[in-house]
């Protein structure tokens, strides 16, 4: 079991390269997306070219784990309102799975096809150490496994690694979101059988696909987009999917819609148009807003919380901080308490009336309570 901790002081810094890391707490406080975050650092090197944020949510039950996402946020506010809810949703996450784990997440402000370098990771890696143990990261949108295995070399503030041996989280997390998938399709036809369900798969990275795989060998008639117009080729051609356009794959008629790319993807003004009955994939943040999981709920359709479904990659990198060492088996043994999870959730979110996002955050508040 991890130990918890409490928020330190940080580090003296460890090179005179021009590295700083401030606390922006108070600055990130007046944005919408704060919920009572315990810190947020900011490191800067203007010479190798780091801007990151790391946003340190809830730590009762343990130290705060969650990826590191590179992008090329419009603004920095928009970046550390990524970084804000992202890192709320992992001690949501963490808790649900009942992790010894807090909720954090960084993000890195730059395009990750050509501001990442090897002194920007460097950078990065001398502010994790920094954070003496406060955070500990792994891959994320932007963040590569051999950028997780060079900051390892590093930091061992560093998790999902082939040094540590849980190498690439996407086949875990993929595996995780399947199972959860069949468990909510369960419950609301009576068998898990995908034979012909039509599912609409927005978005082909490395999880996408990988559920792809998975759907296509049970018999699933997938429907598919992507920004990359040759992953979707590729699907044409690997799976027999039918191929849309982004701006379509939410409306088309299919049995379950799976948002496999980045969040925000349902909202008050998209639900409406959605032609699915069923949500589940493998996306952070797919309501734009909270309480856009009500809205779901009165249009019928039945939506299978992110953070419940995708825990498997949290798992899968957490597996590395155990002090026995990573064991494949025993995360294979925790992915497959996901659909009991979700079954739980359903069945005390159509009992109550409510939204099935409220009872899996209720769930996870229960948790943290008792820590």
């Amino acid at each position: 079991m991890l130990m918890q901790v409490e928020t330190r002081a940080l580090k003296s810094p460890t090179s005179g390269t021009g590295l700083t890391v401030t606390d922006i707490t108070e600055q990130a406080s007046r944005l919408e997306a704060f919920d009572r975050h315990e810190r947020i650092w900011l490191g800067r090197d203007e010479n190798r070219g780091l801007t990151a944020i790391v946003a340190i949510h809830d730590t009762r039950l343990g130290p705060a784990l969650g990826g590191t996402r590179v992008w090329p946020h419009e603004s920095f506010d928009a970046a550390l309102t990524d970084a804000l809810r992202l890192s709320r949703g992992m001690t949501y996450k963490a808790a649900v799975a009942n992790l010894p784990l807090g909720g954090g997440k960084a993000v890195i402000w730059a395009d990750p096809a050509t501001d990442k370098t090897p002194e920007l990771l460097d950078a990065y890696a001398e502010m994790l150490m920094q954070l003496d143990g406060q955070y500990y990261t792994a891959e994320d949108v932007g963040l590569s496994l051999a950028d997780a295995d060079y900051l390892r070399e590093r930091t061992r503030n560093v998790s999902g690694t082939t040094i540590g041996g849980s190498g690439n989280p996407s086949p875990v997390t993929a595996h995780g979101v399947y199972l959860g998938l069949k468990a909510t399709f369960a419950f609301r036809s009576g068998h898990e059988n995908l034979s012909g369900v039509r599912i609409a798969v927005q978005g082909l990275g490395s999880v996408g696909w990988a559920l792809c795989e998975r759907l296509h060998a049970d018999g699933a008639k997938l429907i598919v987009s992507d920004i990359d117009e040759n992953r979707v080729a590729k699907a044409v051609a690997t799976f027999g999917a039918e191929a849309v356009n982004t701006d379509e794959i939410l409306s088309v008629d299919a049995d379950i819609f799976a948002p496999c790319a980045l969040g925000a993807v349902l909202s008050a003004e998209t639900i409406p148009s959605l032609g699915a009955k069923i949500v589940a994939g493998a996306a952070n943040n797919q309501l734009a807003k909270h309480d856009d999981a009500r809205l779901l709920m009165q249009l019928g359709v039945l939506y299978a919380p992110d953070y419940v479904l995708n825990a498997g990659g949290l798992i899968n990198v957490a597996g590395e901080l155990d002090p026995e060492g990573y064991d494949r088996d025993r995360v294979l043994t925790s992915l497959r308490e996901i659909p009991a999870t979700l079954m739980a959730i359903f069945e005390r979110a159509e009992k109550l009336g409510r939204p099935t996002n409220d009872v899996a955050q209720e769930i996870a508040e229960e948790r943290l309570a008792r820590n």
